[in-house]
């Protein structure tokens, strides 16, 4: 294959010129009013997903793609490529419970990781699950493992072609066979254990032939005991009169706190509710924390001599932790652990009677440790500039396992040791590559409005800045979510061939917090596509790239994303890649739980 991707743009050059035959697509008279606007909408009939009518289009538009694409002379060696930096052993960091040790790993091309246990960090692995086997067509995938607090069973949760519903089923982790237990229409839910049973949510049991396309609402949250049937589960908690709502019960580490989570996207608000109750009290109904769900959010990190830690952005755009009083939970009479810092409080860990606190500085992560009174005792040091996660553990753990990685840095395993606070390499994947072959950059360029927004330009030694380099630009830009740096074996196929790659903060992410999150969501809405905009301007005119070699993509909020710039600035963009993106903007919220982003305040609408 040759050095360079020159080729691949003039492909889709070619590509453009071609005259391709398209298959017909007809159209329907379909003419809704929003609010006094007559929309045509012709192609209303493709909505319809299991019409043999919609099946027989999508099949022909295929055969147009491939088609083509399978005349692509290099294709093959692409694939190639592809595969052998691909084939290597990848591993998640380790989760205890009891003596055993669990983790996740992909031999290298396996469609899906593989679930193994072992007795102790020398023990040796056993094969505990196996996704790839779960269907004929291996498109059946592990959505939800959770064990119970003995470890004698686990809630093993399958989802089918990439489906939200779940199907929970309890494996007896003593013989590793399945229980007769099967639990249906579960979705948005996790297994929280308490006992011989645990809590999960569901929806009610939709119409047949309507199973992905039923709106879903009313939320219910059911207890379901170990070795008896669904229909004998007991339902916890539900609320007809706001069906929109989200609701959750998950147990402190002991399991004697139960808490009831809360989301009403119904009122569109970002917050949510927090209610408990004590299972040792002769009094089992919820009682609030946080009554009603508001503008805030409220999370359990832990229960410390009879008081619950939250982290919190009530009063702290980003995120403080406090003490509250579950008896006399009035905000009044919290206490503040840990006040907000100028930095983003990303996430929050708990293990050995600590707290790991990670923050964003400039989109890469910093890692504290504090003792549960809010003292600060030491700093985690990291590897390099890049992203961490993990952390989390029992109370009684002595070490904790974290992840760090960058652009150019594979993921790798590290142990901390809580009394030292000494980090070692326990896991270290070997990639096929040399990252000191390669460059990343962060550069902060102004957007139209003059904010200054960062963004991660990674290419190959020897580079030149020509005009001329194929380059992808990739972004979000919403939810509150951070595209912080880390490493993809595809994107370094890549870049050894010459491609630039870059990773754009726009606003909307929660990269600098809520205020950044903020200037990037509804009626601030078109800041996001400036900010995008704004980054494929700085590309051509820093003569990275041109105009004629610049592809842009993004994926679900980024493929709206994707869609809505190169509507605003054509001229910009040579090739498009929006990955399965909201954009339908007027409909899409009414199908399964397309309502969910729509009323959510992060959304674009």
């Amino acid at each position: 294959m040759k050095k360079t991707f020159s080729l691949l743009f003039l492909c889709f050059s070619l590509l453009a010129q071609a005259q391709l035959k398209y298959p017909g697509t007809k159209k329907v008279d379909s003419v809704t009013d929003y609010h006094g606007e007559q929309v045509t909408d012709p192609y209303r009939w493709l909505e319809d997903d299991w019409s043999a009518e919609t099946k027989d289009w999508v099949t022909a538009q295929n055969k147009v793609t491939f088609d083509y694409l399978d005349k692509i002379p290099y294709r093959a060696d692409w694939l190639k490529r592809l595969e052998e930096i691909n084939n290597y052993p990848k591993y998640s960091s380790p989760f205890r419970t009891n003596e055993y040790f669990y983790f996740y790993k992909n031999n290298g091309l396996q469609n899906q990781s593989v679930l193994y246990r072992q007795k102790g960090l020398a023990g040796k692995p056993e094969l505990i699950l196996d996704p790839n086997k779960f269907s004929a067509e291996g498109t059946t995938s592990l959505a939800t493992f959770s064990l119970s607090k003995n470890g004698k069973y686990a809630v093993v949760g399958k989802s089918i072609g990439g489906s939200d519903w779940r199907t929970f089923f309890i494996m007896d982790m003593t013989t590793r066979k399945y229980l007769a237990d099967s639990l249906a229409w579960v979705k948005v839910s996790g297994a929280s254990w308490q006992g011989d049973g645990f809590y999960y949510s569901r929806y009610p049991t939709p119409d047949k032939g309507k199973e992905l396309s039923t709106k879903n609402e009313n939320h219910q949250v059911y207890y379901h005991k170990t070795g008896t049937p669904q229909t004998d589960d007991v339902l916890i908690y539900e609320d007809k009169e706001s069906p929109q709502r989200f609701h959750s019960v998950f147990t402190s580490e002991d399991e004697r706190y139960v808490f009831l989570n809360i989301s009403d996207r119904g009122k569109a608000k970002d917050g949510n509710a927090l209610w408990y109750f004590d299972s040792k009290s002769n009094d089992k109904k919820f009682k609030p924390i946080i009554k009603e769900a508001g503008d805030y959010n409220y999370g359990f990190i832990d229960e410390v001599n009879g008081r619950f830690l939250l982290v919190t952005n009530d009063g702290a755009k980003n995120r403080k932790i406090v003490s509250v009083d579950p008896q006399n939970p009035d905000p009044a009479n919290w206490k503040t652990v840990v006040p907000e810092k100028e930095e983003n409080l990303s996430s929050v860990s708990s293990a050995g009677k600590k707290l790991f606190l990670t923050y964003l500085k400039d989109v890469t992560s910093r890692v504290y440790v504090y003792g549960e009174d809010g003292k600060l005792q030491n700093e985690v040091k990291l590897p390099a500039l890049g992203s961490a996660g993990g952390f989390g553990g029992e109370r009684d753990d002595k070490f904790v396992f974290y992840t760090f990685t960058s652009i150019t840095f594979p993921p790798t395993i590290y142990k901390y040791d809580i009394a030292t606070g000494k980090s070692t390499v326990f896991r270290k994947p070997e990639v096929k590559f040399n990252p000191e072959e390669y460059i990343t950059e962060q550069v902060f360029y102004p957007s139209k409005d003059g904010t200054k927004v960062p963004m991660f330009i990674v290419y190959k030694n020897g580079t030149q800045k020509n005009g001329k380099n194929p380059t992808i630009l990739y972004a979000y830009g919403g939810f509150n979510i951070s595209m912080t740096p880390s490493f993809s074996s595809t994107r370094i196929a890549w870049l050894e061939q010459g491609g630039i790659y870059c990773i754009a903060n726009l606003r909307g992410g929660s990269e600098y917090g809520e205020k950044w999150h903020e200037a990037g969501m509804r009626f601030k809405k078109q800041n996001v596509f400036d900010d995008f905009i704004a980054a494929g301007e700085y590309l051509v005119n820093k003569n990275y790239t041109s105009k004629d070699y610049l592809a842009v993509q993004g994926g679900s909020n980024g493929g709206l994303l994707v869609g809505s710039v190169i509507n605003q600035r054509p001229d910009l963009f040579k090739v498009a890649i929006p990955q399965v993106g909201v954009m339908d903007m007027l409909r899409f919220h009414k199908f399964t739980i397309g309502w969910n982003p729509v009323l959510d305040r992060k959304s674009v609408v």
